[in-house]
């Protein structure tokens, strides 16, 4: 995400991180728990908090920890607001950008055919909690949320008598049509 298109920004440099490890938790302020809000279409964001564990690998960083909120929807059946905790887990390996030589798109090509995934790319020397706690919460949110006991009833019944073109045929007799 661009950065004006995110306003909880928690960056932290690579060279920060100690050889031994950091362990950070961050909390989003209500202004930025309201922007949030609107940015991923939801009623409320009610609370939002991470907990990241950063190590060193490298030139890179794997990032691991949980991202929990409190997330305020409107139920799809009864258009009633619905209340639901989240909570997302976050495994993710960061190294920096290199240049595609023919060692570096070998290097890929091995990685795509093995199970692991790439590694996300490290701009600048920096990544940002922030974002991606952004990214985990909105990727967790539950398009369809409902009520538990609420429940999807059909409003008219089906006679079977029913014919899809009964009122182009009456308009057509009334129109004197045969």
């Amino acid at each position: 995400m661009e950065k004006n298109q995110n306003p909880w920004t928690v960056p932290i440099a690579v060279d920060e991180i100690p050889e031994a490890g950091l362990h950070i938790e961050i909390d989003a302020s209500e202004a930025t728990r309201a922007e949030l809000a609107a940015l991923a279409g939801l009623r409320e964001l009610a609370g939002l908090s991470a907990a990241f564990d950063l190590a060193r690998r490298g030139s890179g960083v794997r990032v691991t920890g949980r991202v929990r909120a409190r997330v305020g929807q409107t139920c799809v059946v009864t258009l009633e607001p619905v209340q639901s905790d989240l909570e997302e887990l976050v495994d993710l390996v960061f190294a920096p950008q290199l240049a595609e030589s023919l060692p570096a798109k070998a290097e890929a090509a091995e990685r795509r055919a093995s199970d692991e995934d790439p590694p996300e790319p490290l701009v600048g020397g920096k990544l940002d909690l922030g974002v991606i706690a952004t990214e985990f919460l909105v990727l967790g949110i539950d398009p369809y949320p409902r009520k538990a006991d609420a429940e999807f009833t059909q409003i008219c019944e089906d006679d079977g008598n029913a014919r899809p073109f009964a009122a182009l045929e009456a308009l057509k007799k009334r129109l004197g049509g045969s």
